[in-house]
């Protein structure tokens, strides 16, 4: 009988170092079998587990981990990581070992969605969702989308998706080209079945500007970055004499912290206190408003916040509410603010990794907690169905205060 394969010890030192840039600490040694670290790919992913761990362990946000857990999880899952055969398999397994890290802003991206997002183009149907009274219902199509041209619509419930319900954690990634069946209630609950192709859509943040019946102007932006506040500043000096503003981040998920401080400025006379991001060492530095530039909006503002709502819009929201600048409507954010650095990994891929804790300008800790609307609206399914938008009418009825 044969003898089994004697396992084998990493100790690749000048790879790791190599591999981790700017890591310090060393990956701890563990057994790998000898058919596994003779895999053409077995010292790629020993190089990625290295930095992925590495990162984790010198660049953190919160030192507070027990290192020898974190150790004890790389010897655990290390032979897994270095055996894996493809990219899917690997990322399997550096997602598990980042599990207990449990942030919002810590995550993992394959070379193909780095590869997707600096392309601006990801392959999609077109439409999304959001979870009410236990349905999943599409909240928006996207303009000239698959979803778009078959007649989806906002509104309509989702009832399986190839044949199969979606269950609480859908995944909806598909290949370009590749054809999925969609069983829809449209309107008055009639079925639709929808085969829809998906095709390279570009995913540049929407930017829409509306003045309602009332004069208040709607201003919708899903990005904190240069586009957007160029688009905002504009529109702001474009609409000075407006009767009110409602700002809609509801399907913001953040951005730059050098967008969010210019932005904030554009509704000041002065600069003023955005808060606070303090990093692994307890070094707290303390963010500003910029005024260089700034259209000095002074009108009455309105926020639309809720569970899409995240980072840097988080923050807006919430400096705006504490200086009394503005009222915030909608339901309350997820919470998610914490501070990151997009770190290349030796395949390709990125980690994004939490560098930095924040508090607003009042000392309060928004991770985990998010924003509470100054007035909450929680539209029914019913509603959205209907094609209402409750949170909107509130927001235009309900304005904030006036820069001083």
């Amino acid at each position: 009988m044969p003898r089994p394969p004697a396992p084998l010890r990493f100790a690749l030192p000048l790879l790791l170092l190599a591999a981790a840039g700017c890591v310090s600490t060393p990956l701890p040694h563990f057994p790998v079998p000898a058919e596994a670290a003779a895999h053409p790919s077995a010292a790629r992913n020993l190089a990625v587990l290295g930095r992925v761990w590495g990162l984790v362990a010198d660049q953190h946000f919160d030192p507070s981990r027990d290192a020898r857990e974190w150790a004890a999880a790389a010897r655990r899952l290390g032979p897994a990581a270095v055996a894996a055969l493809d990219e899917a398999a690997l990322y399997a397994v550096l997602r598990e070992l980042l599990a207990p890290v449990a942030d919002s802003h810590t995550r993992l991206l394959t070379p193909q969605e780095v590869a997707e997002n600096r392309a601006a183009v990801r392959p999609r149907a077109g439409f999304g969702l959001v979870r009410m009274e236990n349905e999943w219902v599409v909240s928006e199509v996207l303009p000239l989308s698959p979803a778009a041209a078959a007649g989806v619509r906002p509104g309509w419930l989702v009832r399986a998706r190839a044949g199969a319900p979606l269950g609480l954690n859908p995944d909806f990634r598909v290949a370009a080209g590749e054809t999925v069946e969609w069983d829809f209630l449209g309107a008055a609950d009639h079925p639709v079945r929808l085969r829809l192709t998906a095709k390279a859509i570009r995913t540049t943040a929407r930017r829409e500007a509306r003045v309602l019946s009332s004069g208040v102007v709607v201003l919708r932006f899903d990005a904190f970055d240069g586009p957007a506040r160029r688009w905002l500043s504009a529109r702001l000096r474009e609409h000075r004499a407006a009767p009110g503003l409602v700002l809609d981040l509801r399907h913001n998920p953040g951005g730059e912290t050098l967008s969010l401080g210019i932005i904030v400025g554009e509704f000041f006379p002065q600069a003023v206190d955005c808060g606070t991001f303090i990093s692994r060492g307890g070094w707290r530095a303390a963010k500003s408003s910029w005024t260089w530039g700034s259209a000095r909006h002074a009108g009455p503002v309105a926020i639309l916040v809720g569970p899409g709502t995240g980072s840097a819009a988080e923050i807006f929201a919430a400096v705006l509410q504490e200086h009394g600048r503005a009222r915030v409507v909608g339901t309350p954010t997820p919470g998610a603010v914490l501070a990151s650095h997009f770190y290349a990994l030796p395949d390709g891929g990125q980690l994004q990794l939490s560098r930095e804790d924040y508090v607003t300008p009042r000392g309060r800790r928004l991770e985990g907690t998010g924003v509470l609307p100054d007035l909450e609206v929680r539209p029914t399914l019913a509603q959205l169905r209907a094609g209402e938008d409750p949170a909107l009418a509130a927001a235009a009825a309900f304005p904030g205060a006036a820069a001083p």
